[in-house]
């Protein structure tokens, strides 16, 4: 490449000629590992914390409520080979390359410090991890009333491959395909009325409050609290053929094989889809916020139901809708990522959905990510943009040197 343009970053939406390269410049192509994780309050409690992490060229940096997470100082040395991050309300739960588990956060709500190896997955609910292990048992730890204490399951614990939770409660897809629960019971764990139809379980998610699992002919059984999800009998004959299910605080939407979308749960939290069913055709994505849906169809176009306060709205910024790739959320807001980089948000200003004062920083997007009340944004070069609430996450200025990876 020209001495002029050594070591320059190239936009990728930037067209050769105007980058200003000649017949026999050299490119080199660079790939940034990153992610983001972020720890959630839950969707039914507001303004209860929350802290982001990503790690990035081999080191970890988090930023936000330092107590629920926002402080991982003191595990700092063992944070190296991270495979991935989980988050819980008030804790992180890293998983190394080794099989090994490093948390922190509220030591009494799954950030206290154990020795766990051979993991192989792990999920979190609000207060609580349980890890997968690579002989199919199963290792929980945290609040014992959010799924911390799974003795009363542990015999049937045995080949388990997946692990999902609510809030409050976990659920085990064993080898066989059968499911194991345990953790609150108005939360999920109770699922003795339903346990003789929760055979060939492919799949199970998760609203606040209930599970909906989807078996291998492609029907859902849920349960949990009837009114957030566990009751689907009103849309049962329309759960045929279903490919994903995606919840809210206390709806569901499953995305059918066809494209189309089936809703069920709260009606005021986006378990209705009266008002928009004739624009969920071709549904790729769904997106959730504790009370409404964004789901992203094959034309990079989106379509929101539920709570307009919380993102159910998204008319004022519709005609800005276009080429979307990624559509990320807090409790009351949704933040999408265009094709050409730059980021477009709605719903509740207070919750990250008004991100005009980092706007013109909004360029080259490659993630976005949120807590409960605030979103943070990945760009091309490995720096990060920040909005929303202060306390929880919106405010990265103090840690903003580290949070490069170029």
């Amino acid at each position: 490449m020209g001495q002029a343009n050594l070591r320059r970053i190239l936009d990728p939406m930037e067209s050769l000629e105007t980058a200003g390269l000649q017949d026999g410049d050299e490119l080199c192509a660079l790939a940034i590992p990153f992610h983001l994780a972020a720890t959630r309050k839950g969707h039914l409690i507001i303004f209860a914390g929350g802290a982001f992490c990503i790690w990035c060229c081999d080191r970890l940096v988090t930023w936000g409520d330092r107590l629920n997470g926002g402080d991982s100082s003191a595990v700092q040395d063992q944070l190296r080979n991270v495979q991935k991050v989980y988050g819980a309300a008030r804790a992180f739960a890293a998983l190394l390359e080794n099989g090994q588990v490093v948390t922190w956060g509220d030591p009494e709500r799954g950030g206290k410090s154990l020795v766990l190896r051979n993991v192989q997955q792990l999920q979190a609910t609000l207060e609580a991890f349980a890890a997968v292990l690579a002989d199919g048992s199963v290792v929980a730890w945290g609040n014992r009333d959010f799924g911390g204490d799974s003795s009363w399951v542990q015999d049937q614990l045995w080949n388990v491959q997946q692990v999902e939770a609510t809030g409050g409660a976990f659920a085990a897809i064993r080898g066989d395909g059968s499911v194991v629960t345990w953790g609150n019971g108005f939360r999920g764990a109770n699922s003795s009325e339903i346990q003789d139809q929760l055979r060939n379980v492919q799949q199970i998610r998760a609203t606040t409050w209930s599970f909906a699992a989807i078996l291998k002919n492609g029907s859902v059984i849920t349960w949990g609290d009837p009114d957030s999800g566990g009751d689907s009998s009103a849309v049962q004959d329309q759960l045929r053929n279903v490919h994903e299910i995606h919840g809210s605080g206390r709806a569901f939407a499953a995305i059918l094989t066809n494209g189309s979308v089936v809703a069920w749960g709260s009606p005021g939290d986006g378990g209705d889809t009266s008002g928009v069913q004739d624009q969920l055709h071709s549904v790729q994505q769904i997106q959730a916020t504790a009370s409404a849906f964004a789901a992203i169809l094959a034309d990079g176009s989106v379509v929101a139901w539920g709570d307009p306060e919380s993102g159910g709205d998204s008319s004022r910024v519709q005609d800005q809708l276009q080429r979307v790739q990624q559509v990320g959320s807090t409790q009351r807001a949704f933040a999408a990522v265009l094709g050409n980089g730059s980021v477009v948000t709605w719903g509740s200003a207070h919750f990250g959905g008004d991100s005009s004062a980092v706007q013109d920083q909004l360029r080259n997007v490659q993630e976005v990510e949120g807590t409960d009340c605030a979103f943070a944004a990945v760009l091309l070069d490995g720096s990060v943009v920040t909005w929303g609430h202060l306390h929880y996450g919106g405010d990265s200025s103090g840690i903003q040197e580290k949070l490069r990876c170029l």
